[in-house]
């Protein structure tokens, strides 16, 4: 098994046991996600000593090939139909993923506390407001987005792969990919859980997401206008994931994980990156819009 202790501050008790649930009406459609699993008082939230935490089965497994056209479209199935649940009820104590929440808000707080060097405060904030215009023309173009409950941080390193044989040993359902560590999904755009597992050039991301997307509707439609925030939801994950490392720098665990953090050369680090981002919104989107 596996036990996972949530920060203090980090979600409330509510908006945990929305992800539990959530997580558990997959694996009861037969959906390979890794659900909590209930305690001795029949939750699946469990308290000890002022500590949140909850316990899952240990699920073993590779990297998935994401540089094979069979397993993006694999993966493409499996988030569509994480996707048609999703789109069945939407989260109430959980935040929506957008401008304000992973934007405004993230920038807001690293000003509000002296995070970026004097020297540099001005350059990034300049960049992070054009970024954030950047952003807000990306919705425009996307126009009325629809909302879902999705996994949020859909990255190859919360997609567990087993194969056939190894599926045999551990008593797993099916071979193919698991889905763990549901702790950031949110309501937002379906395109969330697609870009994160888009990797090299412009052209290979271009393939990428044609093989994803053949596989995702066959459960579930994919709105072409949505490949506007690709660019988008990239730039609002730098900007939250700065702000998320700032927030926790009095947990000893970060400076020891993160040494290169708050440095003048990772202020300016972000300076480009967002320069580049900035420039990135503006073009087309990969495919199909």
């Amino acid at each position: 098994m596996v036990a996972k202790f949530y920060r203090p501050g980090r979600w409330t008790d509510a908006a945990i046991l929305e992800e539990h649930a959530f997580v558990q009406q997959l694996a009861d459609t037969e959906i390979p996600a890794v659900p909590a699993l209930t305690g001795p008082d029949g939750s699946t939230l469990q308290h000890h000593a002022g500590f949140r935490f909850a316990v899952f089965a240990r699920c073993g497994g590779r990297d998935p090939a994401l540089d094979r056209a069979d397993t993006l479209t694999w993966l493409g199935r499996f988030i569509g139909r994480i996707h048609a649940v999703g789109a069945t009820n939407a989260y109430q104590a959980r935040p929506v993923l957008d401008a304000q929440t992973f934007g405004v808000a993230s920038r807001d707080w690293l000003l509000a506390h002296d995070c970026i060097p004097a020297e540099l405060r001005q350059p990034w904030q300049a960049i992070v407001d054009l970024a954030l215009d950047g952003v807000r023309r990306c919705y425009d173009r996307a126009g009325d987005v629809r909302l879902l409950r999705v996994h949020g941080d859909c990255h190859r390193g919360n997609v567990l792969w087993i194969d056939g044989e190894d599926a045999k040993v551990t008593g797993l359902a099916a071979a193919g990919p698991h889905f763990v560590d549901f702790d950031d999904s949110r309501m937002a755009p379906a395109v969330q859980d697609l870009w994160m597992l888009l990797e090299g050039d412009r052209a290979a991301m271009q393939n990428q997401l044609a093989d994803i997307i053949a596989g995702y509707e066959d459960f579930a439609e994919f709105a072409p206008r949505e490949l506007w925030l690709v660019e988008a939801l990239r730039t609002l994950r730098l900007l939250h994931y700065s702000a998320w490392l700032a927030s926790r720098w009095r947990d000893p665990a970060f400076p020891a994980a993160f040494p290169w953090f708050g440095t003048a050369r990772y202020w300016q680090d972000r300076i480009l990156e967002l320069r580049e981002q900035v420039a990135l919104m503006e073009e087309a989107p990969l495919w199909g819009a």
